[in-house]
């Protein structure tokens, strides 16, 4: 086989796992907005702080999916570029967030367990979906490792939804769902965090192998 059929063969490929990120990232992008549109009007029909909070996670999520389909098939320090503008947007997400649940412990707020419970359930099983679609592709660029890591929390979120909601049920008070607010809060900035670290150590790399 001439130089020319393997680069043509590899021109291929490459194609082909584009358009497959591609499609994973669209059907990861509409779940997300599926669930911020669940997770949100429940949210506020519950006075669930935990579920707004998993609301507005899903859509920073959706911001990050779209973005990444803009990085598919660019360069290494445009993949970077996407990632670092995925944790920005994580973070400040996360403060608003925090601002937020300060907020309703002041103001005082009666959640609906029973909801928290039900949402954040349904909301962990599209979640495994996403990581499913995800799980072949999260190695293939650090947006997409983005993707993986946002999702992840998405499901440390939504157990700590249920198990807030059981407490609000049983405690009949609404610190479980404040606390489980701040959790979450914790777990995006966290998640953020990760998201900006990982875009550095790509667009280093980048810039070692362009030197080379």
């Amino acid at each position: 086989m001439s130089a020319k059929d393997n680069k043509e063969e590899s021109e291929i490929q490459l194609d082909a796992s584009n358009a497959a990120e591609r499609k994973t990232l669209l059907w990861v992008l509409g779940i997300n907005f599926l669930q911020v549109i669940v997770a949100g009007f429940v949210g506020v029909i519950a006075d669930s702080t935990g579920l707004l909070g998993a609301a507005l996670d899903n859509l920073a999520d959706a911001g990050v999916y779209a973005v990444s389909i803009y990085a598919v098939g660019r360069t290494v320090a445009a993949k970077a570029r996407v990632a670092r503008l995925s944790g920005v947007l994580l973070i400040v997400l996360g403060l608003a967030l925090l601002v937020e649940v300060l907020r309703r412990f002041f103001v005082g707020a009666e959640p609906i367990g029973l909801a928290m419970i039900v949402t954040a359930i349904a909301n962990a099983a599209t979640n495994l979906l996403c990581l499913r679609l995800l799980r072949s592709h999260r190695d293939q660029g650090v947006h997409l490792k983005a993707s993986w890591i946002f999702t992840t929390n998405d499901m440390l979120a939504n157990a700590g939804i249920v198990v807030s909601g059981a407490a609000v049920m049983f405690f009949r008070s609404p610190l479980p769902d404040l606390i489980i607010g701040l959790v979450v809060v914790g777990i995006v900035l966290k998640g953020g965090w990760d998201i900006l670290k990982e875009a550095r150590e790509a667009q280093r790399e980048g810039l070692s192998v362009r030197e080379k």
